[in-house]
């Protein structure tokens, strides 16, 4: 990005109440504690917090500019952009980026494991040229026009992440990103509370392939029921991936072993296979779906498999999603970024796996889970009890019902109600050379348990 302050309210259609028209802006943020340098500040309004009241701070951090729902009198040096709606400006922002991109996009959306697949992806994608696109946590109506005002617009492609929660984001999200290629990851049971069942997510989800043509490409996850009878009804290209030989892309020969290895096969349109092995530099067998999808967006832009598998071997992880470190000789799993059924069973699975040492699961909430909240966590207990897992800490009151049937099998279950507390529980119980899973809702704060392990005299080299 790199625009006037007059020319940014031309675009969201404002009016400049003061301060010089000719500054540059190069950066645009709604976050007034994390500025990059000539940034516009855009100060959103959300249930609890309005952005406006931190106008002064985002312009002590680095902010040359702001936007403004506010029309009271504004005087000073500093350029104030009036428009009725901060966020309807910010995605007029966004989609004026999106206009001048000439390369191929590819939405994903999903409801476990978008990053992972995302990056992923870029990955794979980058076999065949340069990437640009989503990053950090930025898939919302807030995040995706940010990422489209910093995406590079020289790359060959953009792989944009799509998140949801509400009825019609997803038709929004689509307004503003306009994929060419759309990947489906997976149904599952995050923010039932707002769509109402998985049918609904599905719905709502699949509303990414709205405006897609027949030049076009949609990915599904050929492994769940809900997105098989889409075949027959869209008008563009369709592929599935899976474990089974009747998908387009598909898996065999998986070794779940550190790392994870399986052989990829590609159905060629003209008949026969290609197969391709596989080798992963992140743990868990649940990557082999990731990367199988990552690999057949690859394909169906005209990558060759070969080279897409290798590149894709470079990625190795990113922070707060099973990322492992050793502090002074305990090893801790940090997955902790979010949590849902699905990729809960996958990090406790990772984590029954770890060869040396005891095995320690902190397990904080599960949110957003709506009606069924009680059962899918005493389901994940009852999951759980039969890992090689020597001790359970948990976290919240969700997960009372995951501690039922660990305590009925007579596990160990040290229950907490602060992070504090599972931060003091946790380096009072491990011992060096255990291995200590981190996993829960974002909300649920167990980045503070993490901080607390790092500063222990327990665990200082």
């Amino acid at each position: 990005m790199d625009l006037s302050v007059r020319e940014v309210t031309a675009i969201v259609g404002g009016i400049l109440l003061c301060g010089d028209g000719e500054i540059r802006l190069r950066h645009v943020s709604f976050d007034s504690r994390n500025m990059l340098g000539d940034d516009l500040f855009v100060p959103t309004i959300g249930a609890r917090v309005d952005g406006h009241d931190y106008i002064e701070n985002a312009f002590e951090n680095g902010a040359v500019a702001t936007l403004t729902a506010r029309r009271g009198k504004v005087t000073g040096a500093r350029p104030h952009i009036f428009v009725q709606d901060t966020q309807k400006a910010l995605e007029a922002l966004g989609k004026h980026f999106r206009s001048l991109y000439k390369g191929r996009v590819i939405g994903i959306t999903g409801s476990v494991g978008k990053t992972t697949t995302r990056e992923m992806t870029k990955a794979a994608l980058s076999a065949g040229g340069s990437v640009t696109g989503s990053m950090k946590n930025m898939n919302s109506q807030i995040g995706t026009p940010v990422v489209l005002c910093h995406m590079d617009q020289n790359a060959d492609r953009a792989v944009m992440e799509m998140g949801i929660s509400d009825p019609g984001e997803m038709l929004e999200l689509v307004d503003l990103v306009h994929p060419q290629v759309a990947l489906v990851t997976n149904i599952g049971v995050a923010h039932l509370e707002q769509l109402g069942s998985r049918e609904g997510i599905c719905r709502e989800k699949m509303h990414i392939c709205d405006g897609l043509g027949p030049e076009d490409t949609v990915i599904l996850n050929g492994e769940e029921p809900l997105l098989v009878p889409y075949k027959d009804q869209l008008s563009c290209r369709v592929l599935y991936y899976g474990l089974h030989p009747e998908r387009d892309v598909y898996a065999k020969d998986i070794r779940d072993e550190d790392p994870v290895r399986f052989t990829a096969v590609f159905r060629v349109p003209a008949g026969g296979q290609l197969e391709v092995p596989v080798t992963l530099s992140v743990p868990g067998i649940h990557n082999v779906m990731n990367a199988l999808a990552a690999l057949t967006v690859a394909w169906a832009e005209g990558i060759k498999p070969e080279k897409a598998a290798r590149a894709l071997e470079g990625f190795g992880g990113f922070s707060r999603r099973l990322e492992r470190m050793n502090l002074g000789g305990l090893k801790v799993i940090d997955d902790s970024y979010n949590a849902g059924p699905p990729s809960m069973k996958a990090a406790l699975q990772v984590l029954a796996k770890a060869k040396e040492g005891r095995r320690i699961a902190l397990l904080a909430d599960m949110l957003e889970l709506g009606e069924d909240e009680a059962l899918l966590h005493r389901q994940l207990g009852e999951f759980a009890r039969d890992l090689k897992i020597e001790l359970f800490i948990t976290l919240g009151s969700l997960v009372r019902n995951l501690e039922e049937p660990l305590v009925q099998a007579r596990r160990p279950v040290f229950h907490c109600d602060t992070p504090e507390q599972a931060a003091e529980r946790v380096i009072r119980l491990a011992r060096k050379g255990d291995t200590v899973l981190l996993k829960g809702s974002n909300s649920m704060r167990l980045d503070k348990v993490l901080e607390a392990i790092k500063v222990s005299e327990k665990f200082k080299e």
